[in-house]
């Protein structure tokens, strides 16, 4: 789901007398809020997700072609592609109030951040998600949600160093060729970005479990790699 599809549905919102804030293709607070209120009123499960059902009766039956599935969370870590931790003993403010916003302690930009941004795209669009008792910790979000194979929007877990360590990477399915996943994740080259990471080194995918009905269409992307993997995130 790209700013235009979230567009789309915020205006649906406002047609439909809900009102998610401007409508900027952001998926927001307001925007979940607003889809909530017309779940309600349509007497519809109630957890701010635009799933097939809530999308029926938000267009009327006639439901448009998205670009790619309803995935908030991937929505969110989209718009934050480029987002770089701040240099030598500087922090960015943002990285920070990621962890603000989760209630967790992190003082500095410099400590390994790639759960910290998977904790903050799935928690700031996905309000009932319980994350990992530790979303810090790479490996911890082995423990999330359900258990899935690889597919587009997935939460992807991977070893890093050695496989019997405690050190790891998590970030996003984007896509993948023959011999890796292209990973949308942070603290990959000190910034959100795309980045190839070996099949070799990949532990469990899993799933947001309130985003059972999400994932539809899109699943497996195949594409051909054109640049190296990816060896250390941290």
């Amino acid at each position: 789901m790209n700013n235009a599809d979230v567009a789309r549905i915020q205006q649906a919102l406002v047609n439909a007398g809900f009102f998610p804030g401007v409508v900027d293709g952001v998926w927001g607070r307001r925007t979940i809020e607003a889809v909530r209120a017309f779940q309600e009123s349509e007497g519809l499960v109630v957890d701010g997700i635009v799933g097939p059902r809530t999308m029926s009766r938000l267009f009327r039956g006639d439901v448009p072609r998205m670009n790619a599935p309803l995935l908030p969370w991937m929505t969110q870590a989209q718009a934050l592609l480029g987002t770089r931790e701040g240099r030598g003993s500087l922090n960015n403010q943002d990285i920070l109030d990621w962890a603000r916003n989760l209630e967790l302690h992190y003082p500095d930009d410099n400590i390994a951040w790639c759960g910290l941004f998977v904790g903050h795209c799935i928690g700031s669009t996905m309000p009932e998600e319980i994350p990992p008792n530790n979303p810090l910790g790479a490996r911890e979000w082995l423990k999330f949600g359900d258990p899935t194979p690889p597919r587009y929007g997935a939460v992807m877990v991977f070893w890093r160093e050695k496989k019997e360590g405690w050190k790891g990477h998590v970030g996003f399915y984007s896509g993948e060729s023959s011999d890796a996943y292209l990973i949308l994740g942070g603290n990959q080259s000190d910034s959100v970005s795309q980045a190839w990471v070996g099949k070799d080194r990949f532990l469990k995918a899993r799933w947001p479990r309130t985003g059972a009905s999400l994932g539809g269409g899109v699943a497996i992307v195949e594409m051909e790699r054109n640049e190296e993997l990816s060896t250390e995130e941290a």
